[in-house]
């Protein structure tokens, strides 16, 4: 009886949004982009406000980093989408006789993580909405609140302005069971058009598995060396912001920082000053069985201040108690070295090299563990360095001399696209290696005209082939 109770309830909610969504397909590319900004806007102005009531809700991260990523996302977000065209004719190529014409994906589904339940709804609700879609939220169940709230504010922002309100709803995956809170997620997957999945794994290939066209997310898991021309105080100030950044939700964060021997202890120094406590091998032993269990990360250290981490370690020097991370040097990588791999917390590892080979090999190594796909950084002025990591790594993002964090999901300060929600290609198990964005969410007709025919020559196709083995 639940599963046609699910069914039903799913049924109602995306008929609902099918019924919004056709009204808003009429809509012009001013009416679309009056409907991006009021939700942008609103969800901008309490930008506070949702900090606290996710602070309150999840217990993770914290409240100012949190205001500045609402605002952050939210305004990069804005500057993307404002005068983009997404209705209508988007594109013409003369010469070719082509004509771009953008259309709507239709009804959408948003899967979205506990770690941002404030900023990655807002987000996704304005770049489904400017390729004229309608969105279902399916909010992790500890973020269901924030999520509610959000949905609330953008239904009466698009109320103000005569906009259809259930162009934006969510369905609550609060369950008595984690199979009845995953059996109405399938069915909501399966009744649209298509799905964005901004959180794990297990809930990525659900969504391929559903059917329905998918866009999903990869697992991150950043390595970022630091070479011997690395500007060691910039490059520290930068590392020890993204990593410390509202206590490290994002899946962009630095995971593990690979030193050139020759300024190794010089990084060291510049991070143990900026509020790092660098762990002893006893510490390390006891940090490993707390953040850790049964193989598996611990909620209980997710996201969560340094302090609080140290203190479930039993860690109990005033240092560790007043740190703003953890560092932890390490040797190995894979699975019998958890700390090689993503931590979701401000814990810090690093690795010491020699020859740049050898930092190539340890990147190579920590993706091929735990973050292919997702991306990768680097501190240094020698642009052969930076060349050959971003040829040899398999990652959809490469970063130079930046914060991690801040950088991957678009910053103003770097070509990406703002967004929540970062694809790692076929590496990571994703469709698309691109920051979702709203061209994601719109179907393009092509409509091709005649033009004058142009017919290539043997030779001008074969010459060099036929000059260098014969026809």
């Amino acid at each position: 009886m639940a599963v046609v109770m699910d069914t039903q309830r799913v049924a109602e909610y995306v008929a609902r949004s099918r019924a919004a969504q056709q009204l808003y397909e009429g809509y012009s590319q001013r009416q679309v982009d009056e409907a991006v900004a009021a939700v942008g806007w609103t969800g901008y102005k309490n930008a506070e406000m949702l900090a606290r009531l996710a602070i309150d809700e999840t217990g993770i991260g914290n409240y100012e980093d949190k205001v500045s990523k609402n605002r952050r996302k939210t305004l990069g977000t804005m500057r993307d989408l404002k005068g983009a065209r997404s209705v209508g004719v988007i594109g013409e190529d003369p010469a070719r006789g082509l004509t771009e014409i953008a259309k709507p994906a239709g009804v959408v589904a948003a899967l979205t993580p506990i770690t941002n339940p404030g900023a990655t709804v807002i987000n996704n609700i304005m770049i489904v909405l400017k390729g004229g879609n309608a969105i279902i939220l399916a909010p992790h169940p500890k973020g269901e609140n924030t999520c509610a709230r959000v949905v609330e504010l953008a239904r009466q922002a698009l109320g103000r302005i005569g906009a259809p309100e259930d162009l934006v709803q969510y369905v609550s995956l609060a369950a008595s069971s984690k199979e009845e809170s995953k059996r109405r997620a399938q069915e909501l997957m399966q009744q649209v058009d298509l799905v964005l999945v901004t959180g794990g794994p297990a809930n990525v290939r659900m969504a391929y598995r559903s059917g329905t066209p998918a866009l999903g997310v990869g697992v991150g898991n950043a390595p970022v060396i630091l070479d011997e021309t690395a500007a060691i105080d910039n490059a520290a100030d930068k590392i020890v912001h993204s990593k410390t950044y509202d206590c490290a939700t994002s899946c962009s964060s630095e995971n593990a920082l690979i030193i050139q021997a020759g300024i190794y202890d010089a990084v060291l120094r510049a991070l143990q000053t900026r509020g790092g406590y660098l762990v002893s091998a006893d510490e390390k032993n006891r940090l490993q069985a707390t953040m850790w269990k049964d193989g598996a990360l611990s909620r209980s250290v997710v996201a969560q201040p340094a302090s609080t981490i140290a203190r479930q370690a039993g860690l109990t020097a005033d240092a560790a108690l007043e740190a703003r991370f953890l560092i932890v040097e390490e040797d190995g990588i894979g699975e019998l070295y958890p700390f090689s791999g993503e931590k979701i917390s401000p814990v810090l590892t690093v690795y010491r090299y020699t020859t740049f080979e050898d930092a190539l090999e340890k990147v190579t190594r920590i993706l091929d563990y735990q973050g292919k796909g997702h991306s990768c950084g680097i501190h240094s002025s020698n642009d052969d360095h930076i060349t050959r990591l971003a040829r040899a790594a398999k990652v959809s993002r490469v970063l130079v001399n930046q914060a991690h964090c801040i950088g991957t999901g678009g910053d103003f300060a770097n070509g990406f696209d703002f967004t929540l929600s970062l694809g790692a290609g076929t590496w990571g198990g994703n469709s698309t290696c691109d920051n979702i964005t709203y061209r994601h969410f719109v179907n393009v007709t092509r409509l091709a005209r005649p033009i004058p025919a142009s017919v290539p020559t043997e030779q001008e196709l074969w010459g060099d082939y036929f000059a260098k083995y014969g026809r």
